[in-house]
């Protein structure tokens, strides 16, 4: 063989095992990708569902996922939009839907979670025709949540709304029969108000963190569809809505493991909602 072609033979083979070599290094990194989760106020229960999701995420996707937790409602969504954390899963698509309205329509859901029934409480009376006239009754403060409460407490027959208000503030009550007195608390706080209040309406979230029993319970909120808009998601950027890492996120939550997770931890205060 001419020395020349047999050289040039083989500055092919070293440059073709090098190109090849980059090629596999630099597909198995893009294949690892961590994502950061934003959480709000984490109980050892969801630590262990996020276990469950790591393991997922980890096993079948090659993803890491990583959880950053938040003590109140207000920054998950920020720092989504700021870009210094991924995604978040703490509030509903109602929720993220009056923030989107607020804050320039600049995240979106990326899959669905689970969803935490309404349940109206009271340790001081037994039912709900047993509330008395000029009773106090808590309810979430914001905005996406008090709609909610207050939906609740019509549908249990204790006030009337405005029919043509999608989204309900106290105001927009229209007959209030026992003259109840609408308190509005941070949702963190509703289930601790019952000591002092004659009832209140709680997040099954933190009813279940704050260990309020269910004997307490006095109404629950009927999951159709329309409650749809009260399913918890994952939330990201919306620039981020085709990316991979994003949707193999949502499938690593969305498993039958975690949904075990889901049951075993919460019971009837959470309910895996992505296939109801």
């Amino acid at each position: 063989m001419n020395k020349a072609i047999k050289y040039s033979l083989s500055a092919l083979v070293v440059i073709g095992i090098g190109v090849g070599g980059y090629y596999a290094f630099n597909g198995g990194a893009d294949r690892s990708k961590t994502v950061t989760v934003g959480v709000v106020g984490t109980s050892d229960k969801d630590t262990k569902i996020w276990d469950t999701v790591k393991k997922e995420a980890k096993d079948k996707y090659n993803l890491t996922v990583k959880t950053k937790e938040f003590t109140d409602w207000n920054q998950p969504n920020k720092t989504v939009a700021n870009g210094e954390i991924d995604a978040n899963a703490f509030q509903t698509q109602d929720f993220l839907n009056q923030y989107n309205k607020a804050n320039g329509n600049k995240l979106t859901s990326a899959g669905k979670t689970i969803i935490t029934p309404l349940r109206l409480y009271s340790k001081k009376v037994n039912s709900v025709d047993e509330i008395k006239n000029g009773a106090t009754v808590a309810i979430s403060n914001d905005a996406a949540n008090e709609a909610r409460g207050l939906k609740l407490l019509q549908s249990a027959g204790l006030i009337k709304l405005d029919s043509g208000k999608s989204l309900a503030q106290v105001k927009d009550i229209t007959s209030n029969p026992k003259n109840l007195k609408l308190k509005e608390v941070d949702g963190s706080q509703t289930a601790r108000s019952l000591d002092s209040i004659d009832a209140a309406v709680v997040n099954g979230g933190f009813a279940s963190s704050s260990k309020l029993s269910l004997k307490y319970s006095l109404f629950k909120e009927e999951l159709n569809k329309d409650t749809e808009p009260y399913i918890n998601v994952i939330a990201i950027s919306k620039e981020n809505k085709d990316k991979q890492e994003y949707k193999d996120l949502v499938k690593a939550y969305q498993t039958k493991s975690v949904k075990q997770q889901i049951n075993k931890a919460y019971g009837q205060f959470e309910i895996p909602a992505w296939d109801l």
